[in-house]
């Protein structure tokens, strides 16, 4: 469907040119692509860095181990935050503001005398990949002024570019370790900021704010109503990431008012945002939109045992099967081609629930047969079971983004996005909580098995959870006209 008189005289006022053939602007993939990818691939280098920053400042793992939580957290509560704030003033001057901040954050990390700064410099690396992932704004703006159905060929590109920077992620850490030191992992950004600046300056839109647009009939805004943070619903959600994680990290039966923190600041927290005219998450909405809470709890089961899998099974297969850690990654190599590939194969299917479901198959069976490996177990088996988790997790990141972009307001779309990455650390924090409780001497063949009985639970459970649900198959068809 070409764009009409009115969406292109839009775009003339907003400095963009329409698309020759009317369709999704594809000057703007590139922006889009490599803002999205600057998290996972911040969060992938630094797992080869650990031991060369606990050498050089004489830091336990307990320690450099906040260099790993630090970003985790500052991700967990950014997202929705500048998702909120890109729903309010568009996604450009969010997108500028952010990769600024992470070229600020990889100077200080290049240049850090000690690891507190260094951790300080993981934070603002999470606030500013925070402020870059902008893309489903852009996705869904395109697709409301082409007409079209959803931009399917575009979240496949940003999900098999996600996926492909968190497997190359370790091995570019690795390189650049090995040519200046573990502080190229910190200064790599500062280049990556300088091409995010150059693309988004040059193609991201100007829009005007929302505030300045209230009267517009379709803007979906509210007359009178101010655009301003919940800053209490911010700082209670942080302390509720913030205990939880603390505890989970660490889980001790002396530390247990941390859990009793994270149950108050809970409790609050929904009192406050039920409450609150502009809240920092509408709950109300939220609770009535019942097939995104059921999205949000399969990202958190689907990405618990994509993580557990990630760090547990690499860890055994360098202690526990007695892998070189290079070795080890070339074990896994099949597993990340296996979900580009399956990634790339199915992102244009329409198709949500049939993705969920053979993805959640796909991880119980990866599951499962890491029961059967064992210290002898021959390479093939365990390229193979690589290669089966490699299914799953190229649908799952696949479905759970692809139900999200149907299920959600478009009004907030960005925030609903940037709550899906928050659920997905929130599997982060509870895969590496299951890491720590399984191998607390080291990565055992019997530990592995217990791994796996965990994971094998929520896996079933992400199966039970998508197999009634017949909304899933609805999503995906084209947009009725108009």
């Amino acid at each position: 469907m070409k764009a009409g008189p009115a969406a292109l005289l839009a775009r003339i006022r907003s400095g963009r040119q329409p698309a020759p053939d009317g369709g999704f602007d594809r000057r703007l993939i590139a922006p889009m692509v490599l803002g999205s990818v600057l998290n996972p691939i911040n969060s992938s280098m630094i797992a080869v860095a650990l031991v060369p920053v606990g050498a050089a400042f004489g830091a336990p793992p307990a320690e450099t181990a906040w260099l790993v939580t630090a970003l985790y957290l500052a991700t967990a509560v950014g997202q929705p935050v500048i998702g909120r704030l890109v729903d309010t003033h568009g996604p450009r001057p969010l997108y500028l503001a952010g990769t600024a901040l992470v070229g600020l954050a990889g100077l200080l990390g290049a240049l850090a005398p000690s690891l507190g700064l260094l951790i300080a410099a993981r934070v603002l690396l999470g606030l500013g990949t925070s402020a870059a992932y902008a893309a489903m704004h852009l996705t869904r703006s395109e697709a409301e002024r082409t007409g079209q159905s959803s931009p399917a060929g575009v979240l496949t590109v940003l999900a098999v570019a996600n996926q492909t920077v968190a497997v190359v992620g370790p091995t570019l850490g690795g390189l650049l370790i090995g040519a200046g030191g573990w502080r190229t992992v910190f200064a790599v950004n500062v280049p990556l900021s300088l091409a995010c600046l150059a693309l988004g300056a040059v193609r991201l839109p100007v829009a005007a704010r929302r505030s300045d647009r209230i009267d517009h009939p379709d803007s979906g805004d509210h007359p009178g109503r101010p655009d301003r943070l919940d800053h209490a619903g911010i700082a209670l959600f942080a302390v509720l990431l913030l205990t939880l994680m603390l505890f989970l990290m660490r889980p001790d039966p002396a530390r247990w008012y941390l859990p009793v923190l994270a149950v108050l600041a809970a409790v609050a927290f929904v009192v406050r945002e039920r409450r609150a005219r502009t809240p920092f998450i509408d709950l109300r909405a939220l609770a009535g939109n019942r097939p995104l809470i059921a999205t949000y709890l399969r990202q958190v089961l689907g990405y618990t045992a994509i993580y557990a899998f990630l760090y547990g099974y690499t860890q055994w297969l360098e202690e526990g099967r007695g892998l070189s850690a290079t070795t080890a990654g070339l074990v896994l190599l099949p597993l990340s081609l296996t979900a580009l590939t399956v990634a790339g194969a199915t992102g244009r299917g329409p198709g949500v629930r049939g993705k969920l479901l053979v993805g959640s198959a796909c991880q119980i069976a990866a599951c499962a047969a890491l029961l059967l490996v064992h210290a002898s177990s021959p390479g093939a088996l365990l390229i193979a079971v690589g290669a089966l988790a490699g299914v799953s997790q190229g649908l799952i990141g696949l479905g759970t983004q692809s139900a999200l972009y149907h299920q959600a307001d478009p009004a907030v779309i960005a925030s609903a996005a940037g709550l899906l990455r928050t659920f997905m650390y929130l599997g982060a924090m509870a895969a590496s909580a299951a890491n720590a409780a399984f191998f607390p001497h080291g990565a055992t063949t019997g530990g592995l098995h217990h791994l796996a009985l965990f994971m094998l639970g929520g896996a079933a459970l992400l199966f039970l959870l998508t197999l009634p649900d017949r909304s899933l198959a609805r999503l995906g068809r084209p947009m009725p006209p108009r």
